[in-house]
């Protein structure tokens, strides 16, 4: 089948070129993001292949079924930045990929917790400068320390398994109780009472018009104070704003985001060079106690295999005829 596949870095190229072998489609790669101003270069592809910074909104999709596009495959197991109703509305096939290493999350996840929590990044620049001084370094045990898990899907539950076993007491809060997670000892309580006795909080949901903004002033407000929050889900899903007046109130004692609402502008992109213009992001980086990565969260080999095998696997199957398990319905929208 022939896919134009946006958003494409060099190792998007170098994994789906690899996986392509036992699938035989006809890739034709784009660095460009897929926006409206774009759409042009998928004229005559019957399949395009995206990425999350790509903005699949209702007049890009009439423009790309106009052309002839009828399946749009996502590599990230999200799918906010695609319009579904209009989607569906035009008959086109959405698909994604669930599952691609809830591992590699979560082992971020948890790598930004030790870092933040015992200053390792700090530490490593200051030891580079010949500075071997422990002023300002003390960080806390996590044995015994409560975490409160927003979202026990795959990831979350994962996150959740490893904090187990450095002696963490667990919250969750989900719409749905995961059996894995209750098997490791989690209880599951009301977001207000999450928010309210856990010394960590991370955010494992996914993005929907009801977790926009979930951490927002009110819920930072009955936060513990000093509390960590981590989020390596979706950007949206905090009030950056609000994060902040919560970090200058010193509410909120250490942040770390691998994720952040206003990231299309920013993330995957080498802008050393450039004037950073997003005022909100540059305040973020002055706090001594906040640590942001690019969306770096999935980066892994495992993963970046998943997603490229997988992907092909659902255009595959869409170009077959078959039944497809990773569409996504646009009857009952649901995120892993």
């Amino acid at each position: 089948m022939k896919v134009a596949v946006f958003s494409t870095k060099s190792y998007d190229q170098k994994f789906l070129e690899t996986a392509n072998i036992h699938y035989n489609h006809e890739l034709v790669f784009f660095e460009p993001r897929l926006t409206y101003d774009t759409v042009a270069l998928a004229a005559g592809f019957p399949a395009v292949c995206v990425f999350i910074n790509d903005q699949l909104e209702d007049r890009t999709l009439q423009a790309l079924a106009s052309q002839g596009t009828k399946l749009i495959a996502t590599r990230s197991a999200g799918f906010n930045h695609i319009d579904l109703n209009a989607a569906a509305h035009l008959g086109m096939t959405v698909v994604r990929v669930p599952a691609y290493s809830p591992y590699a999350v979560a082992e971020h996840t948890v790598g930004l917790i030790l870092t933040l929590n015992r200053k390792i990044h700090r530490a490593y620049n200051r030891v580079r400068d010949g500075n071997f001084s422990l002023d300002g370094f003390m960080g806390f045990d996590l044995h015994g320390r409560t975490v409160g898990v927003v979202g026990t899907g795959k990831i979350g539950c994962i996150v959740a398994q490893i904090l187990k076993g450095f002696g963490c007491e667990l919250l969750a809060y989900d719409l749905y109780v995961n059996p894995h997670c209750e098997a490791l000892g989690t209880t599951y309580v009301e977001l207000s009472e999450l928010f309210a006795t856990s010394d960590i909080i991370s955010l494992h949901c996914p993005l929907t018009p009801q977790t926009y903004h979930l951490i927002n002033a009110e819920a930072i407000e009955h936060m513990k104070p000093g509390v960590m929050l981590i989020n390596t889900s979706r950007g949206a899903l905090v009030d950056t704003q609000a994060v902040i007046e919560g970090l200058k109130s010193r509410k909120i004692g250490y942040l770390g985001l691998d994720v952040y609402e206003q990231e299309s502008e920013l993330f995957f992109e080498d802008l050393s060079e450039e004037v950073i213009e997003d005022d909100i992001f540059e305040r973020l980086l002055t706090f001594p106690n906040v640590l942001i990565t690019g969306h770096q969260a999935f980066f892994t080999e495992d993963a970046l295999k998943n997603i490229a095998e997988t992907t092909l696997s659902n255009i595959k199957d869409f170009e077959l005829g078959h039944p497809c398990p990773n569409e996504v319905s646009t009857k009952r929208i649901v995120a892993a």
